[in-house]
């Protein structure tokens, strides 16, 4: 997660609450992502230093537990940049251009200056994090699914040019010869177009072929598919999107939450703050008089009841919206109560953590001691297998 300010509802909703469920079955590392904030806050990186605390502080306080996850702190890890560095030397340009996320953020980020290497070349450190763990799943929503499949891309790439037996492209090569000569070049081709630019259709195209072959014995049937899609030696392990609950938590402008929108709600937003807000959250439009009648789907607060009310309180608010039997205030009452009672226990927690600042710093040494050691054995089996272990 980017430290750019301290959380809010949308993070609780849409991220934490996952990992805390996480936490209880898998093997988890949870990260502060300093250095991917600098891709967008690299003019005034102060914001992201001061951040840093915050955000553990409100993991811990929403219920991320240490003892059953490792915290740490991505900078704290050098390992991923060096990694980062060497997937770099491998890693087409144009696959770093087609994701998806990359002209999205451009275009909505208009007043920064993206055209930076490390605006391109984020997803490509996004991999670096996690193939430096060797993780097998990566909780995304589906609008991150690109990015664990260029991971994926990118461990295939490795693993085809340094994780191969001794000899295997030679072999390899003498069995694509046994094929023929037109379909050997449709062989190549297909690979060529598959490995340099991600076409799946390709990699289809060339395993019908190779199943269809009948010049090549299986065992050169079986280097083939492994030449083709750049399995081997497995250095860099393939890792899956594992898909967290679409968990959309509306602003208090019905838009998506978010700081950029300033629509949000923060974990330790007091009280008396939470009421001012959703007191001051616009309603329907058509509502321009108390008795005016009004529609709760055109309404910002009722997506925030669909969230935090039960079905009584919604057919309350139903009828007393389409009726005009009660007023904005009314509806908006309990939806505030329901914030302030989910955000009282954590608010507690976070006063608790605060109070003990060694807790905070030891929690981060800790965890970025557990996760550079893991990282240290993952670069010393990818300089050994570049031949960059020099002894």
């Amino acid at each position: 997660m980017r430290p750019t300010g301290r959380l809010h509802l949308g993070h609780y909703h849409g991220v934490l609450k996952n990992w805390i469920d996480l936490q209880q079955e898998y093997e988890c590392y949870f990260f502060v992502a300093d250095w991917h904030a600098l891709t967008t806050h690299y003019e005034d990186p102060s914001i992201v230093a001061s951040s840093v605390h915050d955000m553990v502080v409100d993991w811990l306080a929403a219920g991320v537990n240490p003892s059953l996850a490792r915290l740490f702190v991505q900078s704290r890890v050098p390992e991923h940049a060096e990694l980062h560095l060497l997937l770099s030397m491998i890693t087409p340009l144009g696959w770093l251009e087609r994701v998806p996320s990359y002209k999205d953020q451009q275009e909505k980020l208009k007043e920064k200056d993206l055209a930076t290497y490390g605006f391109l070349g984020y997803p490509l450190l996004q991999s670096a994090d996690i193939l430096i763990y060797k993780a097998g799943l990566v909780p995304v929503g589906e609008d991150q699914v690109a990015h664990v499949e260029l991971t994926r891309e990118v461990a295939r790439r490795f693993n085809n040019f340094y994780g191969t037996e001794p000899g295997f492209e030679e072999t390899c090569e003498g069995a694509i010869q046994k094929m023929g000569k037109k379909n050997a070049k449709l062989y190549r081709d297909l690979r060529k177009r598959y490995q340099e630019q991600g076409d799946h259709d390709a990699l289809d195209v060339a395993r019908a072929l190779l199943e269809n072959q009948q010049n090549i014995s299986i065992g050169d049937r079986e280097r083939l598919f492994g030449y083709l899609d750049g399995t081997g030696r497995v250095i860099l392990p393939e890792p899956q999107p594992l898909l967290t609950p679409a968990a959309k938590m509306p602003g208090l402008d019905g838009q998506k939450m978010s700081k950029s929108y300033n629509n949000t709600i923060a974990l330790r937003d007091d009280p008396a703050q939470v009421q001012d807000r959703l007191r001051k959250m616009p309603t329907d439009p058509a509502r321009v008089r108390r008795t005016d009648p009004g529609d709760p789907k055109r309404c910002p607060v009722w997506q925030l009841h669909e969230i935090y009310s039960d079905e009584p309180t919604r057919n309350w608010v139903k009828e007393g919206c389409t009726s005009a039997g009660i007023g904005c205030i009314d509806c908006k009452q309990p939806v505030i109560d329901a914030v302030i009672a989910e955000l009282a226990p954590i608010q507690q927690r976070a006063k608790e953590i605060e109070a003990e600042p060694e807790l905070v710093i030891n929690v981060i040494n800790e965890g970025c001691e557990t996760a550079r050691d893991a990282a240290r054995d993952t670069m010393d089996e990818v300089r050994q297998a570049m031949g960059l272990a020099y002894r």
